[in-house]
């Protein structure tokens, strides 16, 4: 391997260090800490270790943490009603509501319940249009690691080829927002697109967020490029049920400049942009100029 290994644990772990380090003025300015309510409905088993970090991690970092579970079975009225106990809870700075929900529930309109002031998650539609249109407001956490990822390797990304490969409204969408506001030139592609591999290999930025194991070759990686592995899939190789990620990682290590890998890239950056969106709202709502962490 010759790529720069990007270490996402390491990153979060200084990211945390100063979200922890600011927490005690904003205490002294208000009598409490910043809090995050995260909500989960139903029992999926990887949605309940992805609620229990999130709220371990806000506890260890000092944050208060409120978790929330509702059966499988919970009607829309029934989260709706949470939510906007929730939104009317003044020791609340940030809700997530963990996705995805089980099908009898709208997703879309569970989202736009939530006060904007408090989404954390910037899947709000008015948190999806400010960033659309260049204005501040808080970004989707995943996209937001990703860049903070791609920053403390190339420093200025002006002038970059950027592919995104997704078009979720999790990664892709707002990833290729933040990129634009870097001042990439960004395509988007997705699985309809014709000639991926060659559009892959003119990028100096690729962010692989498809969820389909392994998708991106090596041989598709521009030499020199940063690639940003978002994807988590579980395979067996030898017996052994391992997470690897959409790129085919060792191939693509010979040609990146820089790579995430899989698991330990991108993933502790999302949680940890959790609890930098959570601290940036609770300032926000309180009227403070908030912290400039990265």
């Amino acid at each position: 391997m010759c790529a720069r290994l990007i270490d996402g644990k390491a990153h979060a772990n200084s990211l945390g260090e100063r979200i922890a380090a600011s927490l005690p003025a904003f205490a002294a300015q208000t009598g409490r800490a910043p809090g995050l309510a995260v909500v989960l409905v139903g029992n999926d088993a990887a949605s309940e270790v992805y609620v229990r970090s999130k709220g371990k991690m806000a506890r260890k970092l000092g944050m208060d943490s409120f978790e929330h579970v509702l059966p499988e079975s919970a009607g829309q009225e029934e989260l709706l009603s949470l939510i906007a106990e929730l939104n009317a809870d003044n020791r609340v700075d940030g809700i997530l509501v963990q996705l995805p929900l089980p099908a009898q529930l709208d997703s879309l309109a569970v989202i736009s319940a939530i006060d904007p002031a408090k989404d954390v998650d910037g899947l709000h539609p008015v948190s999806a249009g400010r960033l659309a249109s260049g204005l501040p407001g808080l970004v989707s956490c995943t996209p937001l690691g990703c860049l903070m990822l791609l920053r403390s390797v190339l420093g200025s990304l002006a002038g970059l080829d950027a592919i995104v490969v997704g078009r979720s409204i999790l990664v892709g969408k707002p990833m290729a927002q933040l990129l634009l506001a870097e001042n990439c030139t960004v395509m988007i592609a997705h699985s309809r697109t014709k000639g991926l591999a060659e559009k892959v290999r003119r990028a100096d930025v690729v962010v692989a967020a498809m969820g389909q194991a392994e998708m991106i070759k090596g041989t598709w990686i521009k030499p020199g490029a940063t690639v940003i592995d978002v994807g988590t899939s579980r395979v067996v190789r030898n017996g052994r049920a391992i997470l690897v990620g959409d790129v085919e990682f060792a191939s693509a290590a010979r040609s990146a400049g820089a790579i995430t890998p899989v698991p330990g890239g991108v993933g502790p950056m999302t949680i940890m942009s959790l609890m930098h969106n959570t601290l940036i709202a609770a300032h926000l709502r309180k009227g403070f100029a908030p912290p400039r962490l990265w």
